[in-house]
């Protein structure tokens, strides 16, 4: 059925919109990039010829293998042009009365047998499916930047989306060189419903005094081996996206651990985004390392054996990914996959969980709550039933780690 595809369209050409439309066409579909007008077209071109240019000076891609690709590229600022594609793929902008009236077209434009997907981060695919006469063959394929880097695709399939679509989304995201899990419709997904909250965790640290935006960032780069650090994570990602990843996971689960921090609420209201505005947490290369906190509670945690400031940011991380784990959301091999090859974790949080021992997991969020540091007030039962003295009790399912099913 994939070799039958042969015209994806992709619309929304910023620099995720791009990204996608390149790994298709480097998959050796034809691909028709639409904008809104000349001008968005014209940066979403440049995007891709950006990208292809790097690829080539860095021996990634040949000459001819570049002229291959862009011969498989074609743009329009046309909606219409996409009546005769069997598959498009929507990046536009996080705003469900975009994605609104842009479904509503794609029903109207596409035939009948076309599947249109979402790359949204975080809205809902089942309301967006609503919108078409097809929500059958409506469903998120969701990617990660830059998307012909990272690895990760989420297929996020809603009550209405038939097998036949996901069985098909499905190979088409291995054949584009993805590694996909197939998740239903939950606020967040598996990978931003992990990263923003720990984002969310580190900035609270910050707000309260606990250490200093240098400390926090390094201390799991030296607990987990992460690449980089919450505060500068949310810098990259832009804090304006962190918060709108916290309200919907707010909205959906109504539970004090989704409650985004004061502190990066007033940041997005002041404008201070991150790298696209030039401020958030970090200001410039030049900027000095902030001075030692030296509040009570930075001492308590410098002090207290049971509190390592790396481990307060992962072990909650892990305690997330155990409960969506328990609730049969995800597998432990999704969660994993979708740290991994989302968002570039050297290990998932089921392999971070066995590397510590769930002993010590839950002494670090038992310490954290008996100094309010956390708002989860007990473990998940995944986590308790690994505790060695839970091998006998039945109580929680007999025992063991679904997580490693």
């Amino acid at each position: 059925m994939v070799q039958e595809f042969d015209k994806v369209g992709v619309v929304g050409l910023g620099t995720m919109g791009a990204g996608i439309a390149e790994v298709f066409a480097r998959a050796g579909f034809n691909v028709v990039g639409v904008e809104i007008d000349q001008a968005a077209l014209d940066r979403g071109r440049g995007h891709v010829d950006k990208s292809l240019s790097r690829a080539v000076s860095k021996g990634k891609l040949t000459e001819e293998e570049r002229s291959a690709i862009e011969s498989r590229l074609t743009f329009s600022t046309s909606r219409e042009d996409l009546s005769d594609a069997d598959f498009v793929i929507e990046a536009v902008p996080e705003r469900m009365e975009i994605k609104r009236d842009l479904f509503s077209d794609l029903d109207r434009i596409c035939p009948p047998g076309t599947i249109l997907a979402t790359n949204t981060s975080s809205l809902s695919v089942t309301e967006i499916a609503a919108l078409t006469d097809r929500p059958e063959k409506v469903v998120g394929l969701h990617f990660f930047n830059p998307a012909p880097v990272m690895k990760l695709a989420e297929v996020i399939t809603t009550v209405s989306t038939s097998p036949e679509t996901v069985d098909v989304v499905t190979e088409v995201a291995k054949r584009i060189g993805k590694t996909p899990i197939t998740i239903g419709d939950r606020g967040g997904f598996v990978a931003n419903a992990l990263l923003v909250p720990y984002i969310n965790d580190g900035i609270r640290l910050y707000e309260r005094g606990i250490a200093t935006r240098e400390e926090i960032d390094e201390s799991v780069k030296k607990a987990a081996g992460l690449p980089m650090g919450p505060l500068t994570l949310a810098d990259l990602v832009g804090l304006d996206i962190c918060l709108a990843v916290m309200d919907v996971l707010w909205e959906e689960f109504r539970d004090p651990r989704y409650s985004a921090s004061p502190l990066l609420r007033r940041m997005v209201t002041a404008g201070r985004l991150g790298r696209k505005t030039g401020q958030g947490f970090y200001g410039g290369k030049d900027e000095a390392p902030e001075p030692q906190r030296t509040s009570r509670l930075a001492q308590i945690v410098r002090e207290e054996e049971t509190l390592d400031l790396g481990e307060m940011l992962i072990a909650p991380q892990i305690d997330d990914a155990m409960r969506m784990i328990g609730d049969g959301y995800a597998t432990a091999k999704d969660v994993d996959t979708a740290m991994r090859f989302g968002c570039g974790y050297p290990k998932g949080p089921t392999e971070l969980l066995e590397e510590r021992g769930a002993e010590n997991v839950i002494t670090t969020l038992v310490a954290m709550g008996e100094y309010s540091l956390t708002s989860v007030l007990v473990p998940a039962p995944l986590l308790m039933d690994m505790l060695p003295d839970a091998e006998e009790d039945s109580s929680h399912g007999g025992g063991g780690c679904a997580c490693n099913g």
